[in-house]
């Protein structure tokens, strides 16, 4: 039997807030592709609106069953994601020296980013199940790392490090929450310290070494792997206080910036808007990362608690890391804009994550 009380605490606000950045969204990539003259570059646009469309739709499979659900298939979530990932290592389609991607008809799909919904719900089942008073210890971390470790090393074959990374940064965000032990926190510190430089030498692959040089030099080379960071800073810079005005972006209307709709999409926004516009973005994600937090502070469902939590963190760590790469604060790995990017399977997990908020915040009634 439908409880009326589902559409009493419904969190209308937070809906607004996720279809005001889709709409911004979809401005900007309008934006970024109109001005081409290559008639495959507007289909982007249509393709985006599509998968904008199946995203309400799993946004709304999310959100309608009660969360508990995730928690008694945690296991069969977590080995569909690593069958998705072994398989693309078998089968996957290769786009630009990588395979990352499955073939769904005139579709392309990248398990690596289900991965990372995967690992929030094996963690907030874990850590729900073996809450510790006083925080973690070293032992009561095995677990929880070896869970992540094995879709990092998936992912890390294919090779995509900026996903890889996004998996381990949301469940550190995740741990963090539950609370560690200080003596473990120096341990951890001391270990990530030791390992860094046998990672750098046997982990890190040429390209990904040189993205790091150039991130600390772009001016290195100027006309290859520093072009996209230079090009990106030039249309933030010519941006100024409020902008050149929608469509107007003389960048990305000469295609000096690569990649523009994609991991670069912030500096097309910030081109045409200026500081001004990129201040409201940044804002609006900031709004929808306090309701998020917000949602795990008020429910009193651990496993709720800490999904909100894990949603969050994904959101957060890819809006720092994609405008940090842009504006050459970081290295580039990658990282697209939550709703804003292209790529369906970013816009399809965000809308799943965003879904399951929705659940938690309107069945927060059922714990009070």
């Amino acid at each position: 039997m439908f409880d009326r009380r589902l559409l009493q605490y419904f969190d209308w606000g937070l809906l607004l807030l996720i279809l005001i950045i889709m709409g911004v969204g979809l401005m900007t990539l309008y934006s970024a592709v109109a001005s081409s003259a290559n008639p495959v570059e507007i289909r982007i646009y249509y393709k985006q609106l599509t998968w904008f469309g199946i995203g309400l739709g799993a946004m709304i499979i999310c959100f309608l069953p009660h969360y508990n659900v995730l928690d008694r298939w945690v296991w069969v979530v977590y080995a569909i994601s690593l069958f998705l990932l072994i398989l693309v290592l078998v089968v996957g389609k290769k786009i630009s020296g990588s395979v990352r991607w499955l073939s769904l008809g005139p579709f392309t799909y990248q398990p690596s980013e289900f991965a990372k919904l995967a690992i929030m719900v094996v963690l907030a089942h874990h850590y729900s199940q073996n809450i510790r008073t006083g925080g973690l210890g070293f032992v009561d971390l095995i677990k929880p790392f070896i869970y992540m470790l094995i879709p990092f090393v998936l992912i890390f074959m294919e090779p995509d490090l900026g996903t890889g990374l996004l998996v381990m940064l949301v469940g550190g965000a995740m741990t963090l929450f539950v609370g560690i032990r200080k003596r473990t926190m120096a341990w951890l510190a001391a270990f990530c310290a030791a390992i860094g430089p046998i990672a750098w030498i046997y982990g890190l692959k040429p390209y990904q070494k040189a993205r790091i040089f150039t991130f600390l030099d772009p001016d290195r080379d100027p006309l290859g792997a520093g072009y996209h960071i230079i090009q990106s800073k030039i249309a933030i810079g010519s941006g100024m206080l409020t902008g050149k005005g929608y469509l107007q972006g003389s960048q990305k209307s000469l295609a000096f910036l690569p990649e523009q709709h994609t991991d670069f999409i912030f500096s097309v926004f910030a081109e045409e808007w200026g500081l001004a516009g990129s201040l409201v973005l940044l804002f609006l994600f900031l709004m929808l990362m306090i309701w998020g937090l917000n949602i795990a502070y008020r429910s009193r469902d651990p496993f709720g608690a800490l999904l909100a939590t894990g949603v969050t963190a994904m959101i957060f760590w890819q809006v720092f890391i994609n405008v940090g790469m842009v504006m050459g604060l970081m290295p580039v790995v990658g990282v697209p804009l939550p709703l804003v990017s292209y790529g369906g399977s970013s816009v399809l997990t965000i809308m799943m994550g965003l879904g399951l908020l929705l659940n938690i915040s309107m069945r927060r009634f059922l714990f009070e």
